[in-house]
C-alpha cells in the first residue's frame, strides 16, 4: 500500500473524468503500453459486459493509445514514463487508482490482451453476477488465464483492429494444467497452457502462473501482491477452492497475435518485464522465430459452456 501511495507521483492525468463515477459503477484498471490495436474491441467488450468508467494507465506509448484513449468519453487517463518493472509491473500505479476511486466498487483489473469470460456470459451482466456475489457475501471472483492461438505461424495473419482477436486466435490447451495450494497467501497456483508446453517444458517451474483475482469489490485497505495472481488479505485468494462452490471465470488471453513478434523483439531490448529477466531471453527468441503453438491436442474455442465442460471453469452456485 505504501509502494501503491508513493507511485501516485509518477502518474500526469491527461483525462481526468472520474467525477463521472456513480456509486454503482463497476470499474476497470488496466496498465497498458503500445495497444492501439486491441483498444477498440477491449473498451466495447467490457462496456458491453456492464463496466461503466476506464482507469487507465499508459506506460509511455508511442502508436496512438494516448490520444485514443484521451477521446473516450467513459475513460480517465495517466501516463507515465516510468519503469514498468519497478513499478512491480504496473502494479503500484494500479493500487493506487484502486485505492484513490476503487473503494467500495466491484473492480476488474485486467490487461489490455485479457478478455474476462463466466458461466451464463452470454445472458447476464457483470452486474447480475456481482450482484449475486454480494448476496453471498463474497467479495472477489477469480480466473484462470487461458493461451489462446491460432493453427498455424501465430505471425501468420495480421490482426485487423476492432475486430474479435478469437475469431482468430481460436484454439488453446484443454488439458496439461497443474493446481497446487500455496500456503503463504492460501492461493491455488495454476501452472500449463501453450506456453508451459511450447517454451517451458524443461523448467515447468518458470512457467506464468495462470490463477487470478480480477474482479474484487475494492476496499482501500486492500492490495494485489504479485498482478492479480494474489492479493491480500488473505480470503480474497479463497476463489478456486472448490469446497466454497463459487463460480470461477476465463480469462482469454490475446497475446499471440501476429503484432506478438515485433513487440517481443522490443520486450526483450526494454527489459520491462517477469522478475527474472535473463530466463526469459529463450522465450523472446521463440517468439520471435514465429512458432506454431497448434498440437494434434489442441481443442477448438466454441464457448463458456465447452470451458465449464473442460473444468477451466465452474458455475458453482450461481445457477
Amino acid at each position: 500500500m505504501w509502494r501503491c501511495l508513493r507511485a501516485r507521483h509518477q502518474l500526469t492525468p491527461c483525462a481526468d473524468r472520474t467525477s463521472d463515477i456513480r456509486a454503482q459503477d463497476i470499474l476497470l484498471v488496466a496498465v497498458l503500453r503500445n495497444e492501439i490495436t486491441r483498444l477498440p474491441h477491449f473498451l466495447q467488450y467490457y462496456r458491453d459486459l456492464g463496466v461503466s468508467h476506464f482507469l487507465i494507465v499508459d506506460n509511455g506509448s508511442t502508436d496512438g493509445s494516448t490520444a485514443f484513449l484521451a477521446t473516450q468519453p467513459d475513460v480517465s487517463l495517466w501516463e507515465t514514463k516510468a519503469s514498468y518493472r519497478d513499478s512491480r509491473f504496473g502494479v503500484d500505479w494500479a493500487g493506487w487508482l484502486l485505492m484513490r476511486y476503487g473503494h467500495g466498487h466491484w473492480c476488474l483489473t485486467v490487461d489490455a490482451d485479457e478478455i474476462l469470460t463466466y458461466p451464463h456470459v452470454d445472458q447476464r451482466s457483470l452486474h447480475e453476477l456481482t450482484t449475486w456475489l454480494d448476496q453471498q457475501g463474497q467479495r472477489a471472483f477469480g480466473a484462470m488465464m487461458l493461451d489462446m492461438y491460432p493453427k498455424g505461424a501465430i505471425g501468420a495473419v495480421p490482426y485487423v483492429a476492432g475486430t474479435d482477436p478469437f475469431v482468430q486466435l481460436n484454439w488453446f490447451d484443454a488439458q496439461g494444467y497443474t493446481w497446487e495450494r500455496q500456503a503463504r497467501y492460501r492461493n491455488i497456483s495454476i501452472r500449463g497452457g501453450a506456453r508451459k508446453r511450447v517454451f517451458f517444458a524443461q523448467e515447468p517451474e518458470h512457467a506464468p502462473h495462470l490463477h487470478k483475482v480480477p474482479l474484487v469489490r475494492w476496499d482501500r485497505r486492500f492490495a494485489y501482491v504479485s498482478s492479480t495472481h494474489v492479493a491480500l488479505p488473505q480470503s480474497l485468494n479463497r476463489v478456486f477452492d472448490a469446497r466454497s462452490r463459487l463460480p470461477s471465470g476465463v480469462l482469454l488471453h490475446s497475446k499471440f497475435l501476429g503484432g506478438v513478434i515485433a513487440k517481443s523483439a522490443e520486450e526483450k531490448q526494454r527489459r520491462q518485464h517477469f522478475t527474472h529477466a535473463d530466463r526469459y531471453d529463450a522465450y523472446y527468441d521463440s517468439l520471435i522465430a514465429d512458432p506454431d503453438l497448434w498440437c494434434a491436442d489442441s481443442v477448438r474455442y466454441r464457448d463458456w459452456q465447452q470451458l465449464e465442460a473442460l473444468g477451466l471453469m465452474t458455475r458453482g452456485d450461481w445457477v
